[in-house]
């Protein structure tokens, strides 16, 4: 069962701002259908902003899917699909901290929700940061502070930073930098 997965029809049934989300019907061994939900994105950029002394620096912002402050990597969304990801790793970066980078190195690649949604995260590491300044967006609201690896991985552990990406990319950096 399952070896001949097909889809048939994809329906758009709502187009917005950030997603578009499409209800898909799906052939199964050619004797029967399933509807499938399926999420558009197109796809964002995060990074991990390293201070010279070897600290993180965090954004805290409110986040209305779930109703709180969070405490992320800096990260946002592709202007369009075909953006490198380098560049808007850059553009965010400089957005929500007010520091720049002249060589960003990619980190990892996520997707966030394999199950429905086809997100893409390119992460990348930004260090020897340059003072700019912030160019938030009209509806962010942002605090910016920094923190250790391992001040991080305690709230990690501790249940205070759920955002996937947050997590994954972290963990990703101290994997990497041995830290």
């Amino acid at each position: 069962m399952g070896e001949h997965i097909k889809r048939i029809n994809r329906e758009l049934k709502f187009k917005g701002a950030i997603i578009d989300f499409y209800q898909d019907t799906i052939e199964i061994d050619g004797n029967h259908t399933a509807t499938w939900d399926f999420i558009k994105h197109k796809g964002a950029a995060a990074v991990v902003p390293v201070t010279e002394d070897g600290k993180i620096l965090m954004v805290r912002q409110y986040r209305n899917a779930l109703d709180r402050y969070t405490l992320e990597i800096p990260a946002g969304a592709l202007d369009s699909e075909d953006e490198p990801g380098i560049a808007c790793a850059s553009r965010e970066l400089e957005e929500e901290t007010g520091y720049r980078c002249d060589n960003l190195e990619w980190l990892i690649t996520l997707r966030t929700t394999v199950a429905f949604c086809n997100e893409r995260i390119e992460v990348f590491v930004a260090k020897n940061l340059v003072p700019s300044h912030q160019h938030l967006d009209e509806d962010e609201f942002i605090e910016l502070k920094a923190y250790t690896l391992d001040e991080l991985k305690e709230k990690i552990f501790a249940g205070e930073i759920e955002d996937s990406k947050t997590v994954s990319s972290l963990m990703a950096y101290a994997v990497k930098y041995g830290k």
